[in-house]
């Protein structure tokens, strides 16, 4: 759902004037100016008032905000429960009582002017229909890290990588440039692993907040294909490709210790962080697509290869980028 004119709900809590408008002013007046009451478009903390309106109203039906992060409410009633995700002016309303998201709905349309997308999401789903995230696997949270050394050929900075699955599929994914140059693989390695560890305390204490995942309490496994980066995390030393490194970038060590995070190791083919920036085949790229649980229905459905929860073999992975057939020989492929 959008708000129409949002901004104009807020209230203004500074001292704010504005020239009378063209057409409007006060006859005989015309030197005066006027003083803003309520949030107009244009000004610096337009957002700001409708937001802090919104969570005013909204916290008065009885919805609670989530402490980790603020644009997410949740309304809990017996065995019922509605989540309420604000982005801006847009509103996403998520339940699992037919009933309470009708009545939470109507209720918003009462404090606000409200315009239903659905419309709108139902022509993204329709454009997308064969290509979709499938979910159902594993209630468990574990991220991939992964990192290309400098792969920036203007200042050689290094790029950092993530992944996080849960239920089979991917629910956060990054590929970001790291903000310092490093002089080897390792140390880029274990930079990434920071970034991706960072993203994996946040997500266990937003998830323990909502409290749907019971395996959330335990350390959540971020896999490296650095065996030096796991090793610098489990045992430190003082070694010449270490002893740079940044003091801040031991955070990673102490995350560890917290028992928030657990490094483990995978090799490099099974590593799914790889795929968001390091130039692959495009059987590799797809094989990588399978594990985050992306699934091209309409190509396996006719294929009859795969399952919806399988993951693709290099001939099948063809189907999920969507080439029409299997990886055949040709001729010339042929070694005498």
């Amino acid at each position: 759902m959008d708000v129409k004119k949002a901004f104009l709900n807020g209230f203004v809590e500074e001292e704010i004037y504005m020239d009378q408008l063209e057409g409007f002013s006060v006859v005989g007046e015309e030197q005066k100016v006027c003083d803003l009451q309520r949030s107009i478009y244009g000004l610096k903390q337009a957002s700001r008032s409708w937001n802090i309106h919104f969570d005013e109203v909204i916290r008065g039906y009885d919805f609670v905000k989530n402490d980790f992060v603020p644009c997410v409410y949740e309304k809990v009633s017996g065995s019922s429960v509605v989540f309420l995700v604000l982005y801006v002016d847009d509103i996403l309303l998520i339940g699992n009582n037919i009933k309470m998201l009708g009545d939470t709905k109507a209720w918003l349309c009462t404090q606000f002017s409200i315009k239903d997308l659905v419309n709108t999401i139902l022509k993204y789903l329709r454009r997308t229909k064969d290509v979709f995230l499938v979910y159902g696997g594993k209630l468990i949270l574990e991220g991939f890290s992964n990192a290309s050394f400098q792969s920036d050929d203007d200042d050689v900075k290094s790029q950092s990588k993530f992944v996080f699955k849960l239920n089979g599929g991917v629910v956060a994914r990054k590929s970001s440039k790291q903000d310092t140059k490093v002089d080897s693989t390792t140390e880029a390695e274990y930079i990434a692993a920071l970034e991706a560890a960072k993203e994996a305390v946040w997500m266990k204490n937003y998830i323990q907040e909502l409290g749907v995942v019971p395996s959330i309490a335990e350390p959540v496994v971020v896999f490296c294909d650095n065996n030096w980066a796991i090793a610098q995390e489990k045992e430190p030393r003082s070694h010449h490709r270490s002893k740079h490194i940044l003091r801040r970038y031991q955070l990673l060590r102490e995350m560890v210790g917290r028992g928030h995070v657990r490094m483990d190791r995978v090799s490099s083919s099974e590593n799914t962080a790889d795929s968001l920036r390091k130039p692959l085949s495009q059987i590799a790229h797809a094989q990588h697509l399978g594990k985050m649980g992306l699934r091209n229905h309409h190509m396996e459905a006719s294929s009859g290869l795969v399952g919806m929860t399988g993951i693709p073999s290099s001939d099948n992975a063809r189907l999920v980028l969507g080439l029409e057939e299997p990886w055949q020989p040709h001729t010339h492929d042929a070694v005498a």
